[in-house]
């Protein structure tokens, strides 16, 4: 008799097995000119964006006054 990840033996005495995980694999192509890198870089270039108009909007300088200030 199996329950949960135990199995009953002679006796009612309790042996536990280690449960293995279901297996996935992804097998989809993650590099070139995908969909998913086409996302990514879109996101990453958002990120840029919004981070020069933040560092912007701290400073008073556009990026290039403020790496001239430095």
């Amino acid at each position: 008799m199996t329950t949960r990840g135990y199995t009953t033996e002679e006796g009612n005495r309790i042996n536990n097995f280690a449960v293995e995980p279901k297996m996935y694999v992804d097998e989809t192509v993650k590099s070139g000119f995908t969909e998913y890198s086409e996302q990514l870089n879109g996101r990453l270039a958002m990120i840029g964006f919004v981070s020069l108009l933040a560092l912007e909007a701290f400073t008073g300088h556009g990026i290039v006054g403020w790496l001239t200030s430095l």
